[in-house]
């Protein structure tokens, strides 16, 4: 049973989707999807990949609405038994941790090179995961609270810098639309899927929710928005720097926010904007999937929360650190989406069948 202070509101849960799918993809989901597709045609890709989101979401939601208030943890083993239950369980409770590590490690990197020149990798880590450990301690709720006064801040700053750069915008550079047929676009569904990353979250949050019956308007509401944002980016990226100059460049989005100037403005590192907004989603995504991952310890050995989030903290911060560069970090990346796409896209649609297979026996 969920504590009744721990509860949210179905518009809060949409904010906390909407903050954990928005994380490294705003940098890199130009250049992964780029590189597959090789055509202008990328947006279509990834509003592809949004809907494919969409479903796989909607499949977690149904699942864990067939066992109210409770997570992922708890009911797997009315499904599958106590040791294979357990089992995913611990997988994904493993892909959690790991993601958390993933995106302080991007953060660290990103601001080392943008924002902190020469700041060493773990003082730059350390106070990110501290105050990260601060706000989980509070609950989901405590959670939920912060991601709604940084959603409007992230939107209001995210289309204020992308519409600055129009002026170096070139619509020929989208052109022409499935000038190579449908088969490149195609090809750049999966990384796109993997940028939507984050419904896999509902496993645990309709268990949270005071309405879990609307949590399949959640899901809609909540990937929908990062796919109008997503759409975006990747317009204004390509349409700025063209296909060839987006697959050159390890941080396409930022790129093009120091590519750009507005004479007779005081400020002009435009790209400190979209870094103060990105820096702060990475910051969701590390709490949410730090906390899904001690809740989820919690839950399997029916224990207090509190020592495994204290416990999580040197495990992650080790996991953060082996990636040696830059290439290793993106490799690391493509290792957990990989993993990712079975666990979320296969698995509950596999466990959905089996409930109902079980409960028409019974």
């Amino acid at each position: 049973m969920i504590d009744s202070k721990d509860q949210i509101t179905n518009s809060q849960a949409a904010i906390i989707l909407v903050n954990y799918i928005l994380a490294a993809g705003i940098l890199t989901l130009p250049r992964t999807s780029a590189e597959q597709v090789k055509t202008p045609d990328v947006w279509i890709s990834v509003f592809l990949g949004g809907l494919i989101a969409m479903i796989i979401g909607v499949i977690i939601v149904k699942l864990n609405q067939r066992y109210p208030e409770k997570t992922f943890y708890q009911y797997s083993q009315e499904i599958v038994g106590k040791w294979i239950g357990g089992f995913l369980s611990i997988l994904i409770i493993s892909y959690f941790f790991t993601i958390s590590a993933y995106e302080v490690r991007t953060m660290a990197e990103v601001t080392g090179l943008f924002l902190l020149e020469g700041t060493p990798t773990w003082a730059i880590i350390m106070p990110f995961m501290w105050i990260g450990l601060y706000l989980i301690l509070g609950g989901m709720n405590s959670i939920a609270r912060l991601f709604e006064l940084i959603f409007p801040i992230t939107i209001v700053i995210f289309l204020l810098v992308s519409f600055m750069s129009l002026g170096i915008f070139e619509i020929d550079n989208l052109r022409p639309v499935l000038g190579l047929g449908i088969m490149p676009m195609l090809k750049g569904i999966k990384s796109t899927v993997l940028a939507f990353l984050g419904f896999e979250i509902m496993l645990l949050l309709v268990a949270f929710m005071k309405q879990p019956g609307k949590a399949v308007k959640v899901v809609l509401v909540g990937v929908s928005i990062p796919m109008i944002f997503y759409v975006i980016t990747v317009v204004m990226v390509i349409g700025a720097l063209s296909v060839d100059g987006v697959v050159t460049r390890t941080w396409p989005t930022l790129e093009l926010m120091r590519s750009f100037e507005i004479p007779g403005l005081v400020f002009e590192r435009f790209e400190s904007l979209l870094l103060v907004i990105w820096i702060m989603q990475i910051f969701t995504t590390f709490t949410i999937t730090y906390y899904a991952a001690a809740l989820g310890l919690s839950q399997l050995f029916k224990r207090s929360i509190h020592p495994f989030i204290y416990g999580l903290i040197p495990l992650i911060y080790i996991i953060a650190m082996i990636p040696k560069t830059t290439n290793d970090l993106f490799e690391f990346g493509d290792i957990i989406g990989n993993v990712a796409l079975f666990l979320f896209a296969v698995l509950p649609l596999i466990l959905l069948l089996l409930s109902r297979l079980k409960i028409g026996k019974a």
